[in-house]
């Protein structure tokens, strides 16, 4: 059984919630874009839609579908979750207090 993180990863395309923000221009197997983290003149942010990952390599960001979104919008992981769970259709499990606090004792 897949965990909602990996469900949301196969659900969505970082390509297609990366365009949402900005337009990517396909360049072989990959697409690039002016990073949206820092001032540049020339293209230096690549998306790998196979590897579902994203790398710049003007500043060094990169990550997956959940470190873009957090450093896009500046939230944590939760929020991103909520997001991205929301946007793939995928219903996150309740949280419950008292069953993480059984869990570590």
């Amino acid at each position: 059984m897949l965990s909602s993180t990996e469900e949301i990863k196969a659900k969505l395309d970082i390509v297609d919630v990366i365009q949402e923000y900005f337009p990517l221009k396909q360049a072989g197997v990959n697409f690039k874009a002016r990073c949206p983290f820092h001032e540049e003149k020339t293209p230096s942010f690549m998306v790998n839609r196979e590897r579902q990952f994203f790398h710049c390599f003007g500043c060094q960001e990169s990550g997956d579908v959940f470190s873009f979104l957090q450093k896009m919008e500046n939230i944590e992981f939760p929020e991103a979750l909520k997001i991205l769970a929301n946007k793939a259709g995928v219903k996150l499990p309740e949280y419950n207090p008292q069953m993480a606090n059984l869990k570590t004792r």
